[in-house]
């Protein structure tokens, strides 16, 4: 399986249009999702490369390298770009009708995080400023998503929690491709090459 690096070239997607969103103003009104554009398809993919702010961009272009890279080199370029548009998709068809808009890849991003949690609970991560395990780092984040539902603020708990909601269901789609692959990696790992007119050599100059 190759690795083709997707979750860093979808990051570095997400700067370049970042970028063109600072010199272009208005660029964010043609691309953004709203309740208004809701029958203009495209923009359930558009949005999720769009970003309000430079850190909102800093955090998610940091997790969707780090756990899309993860779960790519697990289950494959063509699968990790399934979970990450189905989830972004998904997110955003969701959110859409309890915000007045919605963008960036944290749903799509969060769907990365459940199907991780799914096929490899017991990874251990880095997160909250602690090492722990993958599940319950996914349990933390949905916890504060269901608390931020009732806070008041600028972020899209309701698409964090549909994308990771969406993101187990596909872990547990892809959790036995990995475990094939897995399987064979290991006993590719195990088999041992003896050159057998080597061993003949041997046996007639030491037995």
């Amino acid at each position: 399986m190759k690795f083709k690096f997707y979750a860093l070239k979808l990051t570095l997607v997400c700067i370049v249009v970042f970028m063109f969103q600072i010199l272009i103003p208005r660029l964010t009104d043609f691309f953004v999702l709203d309740q208004t554009s809701f029958f203009e398809l495209w923009r359930f993919v558009t949005a999720i490369f769009l970003h309000g702010s430079f850190s909102h961009l800093l955090f998610n272009g940091f997790a969707l390298v780090l756990f899309g890279s993860i779960l790519e080199s697990m289950i494959g370029g063509k699968r990790f770009l399934i979970v990450f548009f189905a989830s972004g998709i998904f997110a955003n068809l969701i959110a859409v009708n309890f915000y007045s808009s919605s963008l960036g890849a944290s749903g799509a991003i969060y769907g990365l995080i459940g199907a991780l949690v799914i096929i490899r609970p017991w990874m251990f991560v880095w997160a909250f400023g602690l090492p722990m395990p993958m599940i319950l780092a996914g349990i933390l984040w949905v916890a504060g998503d269901l608390i931020g539902l009732f806070l008041p603020s600028n972020i899209g708990h309701i698409a964090h929690l549909t994308g990771m909601f969406l993101g187990l269901i596909l872990g547990a789609v892809f959790k036995n491709h990995y475990r094939r692959l897995h399987g064979r990696e290991k006993t590719k790992a195990r088999k041992v090459h003896i050159d057998e007119n080597y061993m003949r050599k041997w046996e007639d100059s030491y037995l």
